[in-house]
């Protein structure tokens, strides 16, 4: 593969860039960063990296002020204000505002994963990636909520945290109206209306929107209950399922109904109550198309009449 260092298999946009950084791994790289010990292949670059220690950053965007250490960056930066992104993946027409991350992109329909975890043997396309990766490994959380103290490996997650407390959602889902702090978990959400559900369970043949759900099911089959209530012990599969559980010691009902006032202690169970007032049915009957407004009581009536168990 072209542009691709042989020692350490990082990739790069241009032989330029692979050449200087093949003298990080030559015994003669004689410019090392005093604070971080990292290498560099020129005095040059070894004086910018200086920069970040000193937390010196002398390039202000005139647009939001955010600053930067290397005029670069900030020419980068400004790429996100004028919106321009003039790099196209040839693929999926995904665009893209520098060459060098559309090279990277173009990685994940190649299916070339070169840089693998030496702990689980994940791999990834990318190095960087890898190295966000391995930080689950070492248990290092550097980044704290100052609102509710959880850490995270990385910033941006911290920063997509944070939108939870700022009850900004700024993605709506177009069929439903549901809202989602990120533009992922929307995209997530409308796979549910698609009704494509691409990832079945092994075992049951359940199949689910995505891997993440699925993941989430086959907990059931393994017969693992990590999360313990401290209350009365009782253990369960999923910590959401603990939190749930664990509003019935303090008597918590965050969910109200806006038509009768009614408190509940789960969503989901709200949302089922408010068809009670719309009079929507939504679960049907295959058998005798008869039709409810829960789903529990659409479940009792298909044990009951059509199941043929005389417990019933």
């Amino acid at each position: 593969m072209r542009n691709k260092c042989k020692v350490c298999k990082e990739q790069f946009t241009s032989y330029y860039y692979l050449r200087k950084h093949r003298l990080t791994h030559s015994q003669d790289a004689g410019y090392r960063c005093d604070v971080c010990e990292k290498l560099f292949a020129t005095s040059d670059s070894l004086k910018v990296h200086e920069l970040i220690h000193r937390d010196v950053k002398a390039f202000q965007c005139n647009q939001c002020e955010k600053r930067f250490t290397r005029r670069y960056d900030l020419k980068t930066h400004e790429l996100i204000h004028s919106g321009v992104k003039s790099f196209q993946c040839n693929l999926c027409e995904k665009r893209f505002r520098r060459s060098g991350d559309l090279k990277k992109h173009e990685l994940i329909h190649s299916g070339v994963k070169s840089f693998q975890c030496n702990v689980c043997e994940k791999r990834f396309t990318q190095s960087c990636s890898l190295k966000t990766h391995e930080l689950i490994h070492s248990g290092v959380k550097s980044f704290q909520c100052n609102l509710c103290e959880k850490q995270f490996t990385q910033s941006c997650n911290l920063k997509t945290h944070e939108l939870i407390h700022s009850g900004v959602k700024s993605f709506q889902c177009n069929p439903c109206e549901k809202q989602f702090t990120q533009s992922c978990n929307l995209k997530t959400h409308k796979l549910i209306h698609s009704g494509v559900k691409s990832f079945q369970c092994n075992l049951c043949e359940r199949r689910f929107t995505g891997s993440s759900t699925l993941k989430e099911h086959e907990l059931i089959h393994s017969g693992v209950k990590s999360f313990q209530c401290n209350l009365c012990e009782k253990c369960f599969t999923h910590k959401s399922t603990l939190t749930k559980h664990n509003r019935i010691h303090s008597g918590e009902r965050p969910y109200q109904c806006d038509v009768c006032k009614q408190r509940f202690t789960a969503s989901f169970t709200l949302t089922e109550h408010k068809l009670i007032h719309t009079g929507e049915k939504p679960y049907q009957c295959n058998d005798c198309q008869k039709r409810f407004n829960q789903r529990g009581n659409y479940n009792k009536h298909i044990m009951r009449i059509h199941s043929g168990d005389a417990r019933y």
